[in-house]
């Protein structure tokens, strides 16, 4: 197979068509979630959940919040890890729960949790009784009976039932049963994953190689180890070198020399287009950093800036804030990267107000 050569707007088309935010618009949710792999279930609502604002992105505002808990409710989608997945893609998974911390040589990460876990057994044991007589329970509703507590700089501090359940999710033990608002809602995993077949290790790290290749649609071939999910590919698809980038590229075949039409969208900080901060400097030449955890006053975009996309490139970002108090999309600025055209314009403008009539909010933007 030979190497393909793709300019750097060629990489963007096929990332952007990939994620499916070219036209036409995909109709069905549960094909949008097949196709992305996966919503990173962030329940940060400045505008909306970070899942909902990927899937509006993608549907439209004939999508509704109530069809993803449907979905979730009937099973047809899962919560794993913080990701909400097809319950058909549970298979892919179950060797590395019963692998967990992982395969080989392990990370000092893997091993700190390994052996916080077995410090720790007494509590998970008695997490694992009060659900097994009383779940589906919230974590503040279970036993903190650990001995050695969770380190953290702040974001975990004292919130040792929370990681221990997440531990014992990893190692398919436990699972989210729902939420109740935004509170996950535990209980035995025996009870919510479907009594489904096994996957070999090594085929599931190639299947789910492919997928994650064809929703992204280009991508390193390999990366640095992280948790969850990795942005890398290893061998999957076709080879590609990217005029002016360096490093190993792998293609989705599928998505090359493809027809592109492009459109405007408004993007969730956490969307898989951007969510690699590396790749997406790389392929758009955009600068953007979530500045949630930043001090107020060394924020330059806004706490839940949202990037703009305009047919294959990133062109500002949304500063925007859902009051529903007030009842209003509170628009704060519009940061322009490139200088917009009055047609930018127009589509940025459209999709604002779609976004606030979708939130049932009414727009409140300063005048030009």
């Amino acid at each position: 197979m030979g190497v393909h050569e793709l300019t750097r707007a060629e990489a963007r088309r096929i990332a952007v068509r990939a994620q499916l935010l070219d036209r036409p618009r995909p109709t069905a949710l549960l094909g949008v979630v097949q196709r992305l792999t996966l919503l990173q279930a962030d329940q940060t609502a400045a505008v909306a959940p970070n899942a909902d604002l990927v899937l509006w992105s993608r549907l439209g505002s004939g999508y509704r919040p109530a069809d993803l808990e449907a979905a979730l409710g009937d099973q047809a989608l899962l919560e794993l890890q913080g990701m909400i997945r097809p319950a058909a893609d549970l298979a892919l998974y179950r060797a590395d729960m019963t692998d967990w911390p992982g395969r080989g040589e392990l990370l000092d990460w893997q091993e700190y949790r390994r052996d916080w876990l077995a410090a720790n057994r007494g509590c998970r044991l008695d997490i694992l009784r009060r659900l097994r007589t009383d779940g589906p329970l919230p974590a503040r509703e279970l036993p903190d009976s650990c001995e050695l507590r969770w380190p953290s700089s702040g974001w975990s501090n004292d919130r040792n039932v929370l990681k221990m359940l997440e531990l014992m999710e990893a190692r398919g033990e436990v699972a989210v049963a729902g939420r109740d608002g935004r509170e996950r809602l535990w209980d035995l995993a025996e009870r919510i994953f479907p009594d489904d077949r096994v996957v070999a290790a090594g085929e599931a790290a190639r299947i789910r190689g492919q997928r994650r290749l064809q929703s992204l649609g280009i991508a390193r071939s390999s990366s640095a180890k992280q948790p969850v999910e990795p942005v890398d590919v290893h061998e999957a698809g076709a080879p590609a070198v990217i005029e002016g980038l360096r490093g190993r590229w792998r293609a989705d075949p599928a998505q090359l020399d493809q027809p592109f039409t492009g459109r405007t969208a408004l993007l969730s900080p956490l969307d898989r287009l951007v969510f690699d901060r590396k790749r997406m400097t790389e392929l758009f030449e955009f600068e953007y950093q979530l500045e949630m955890y930043k001090p107020v006053a060394k924020r330059r975009w806004g706490y839940w800036a949202m990037p703009i996309l305009h047919g294959d490139r990133l062109v500002g970002k949304l500063d925007a804030t859902a009051d529903r108090r007030a009842g209003v999309l509170r628009v704060d600025a519009i940061h322009r990267d490139v200088p917009f055209t009055k047609a930018m314009t127009v589509a940025v403008d459209r999709e604002i107000a779609d976004l606030a009539a979708w939130l049932d909010l009414h727009l409140d933007r300063p005048l030009d």
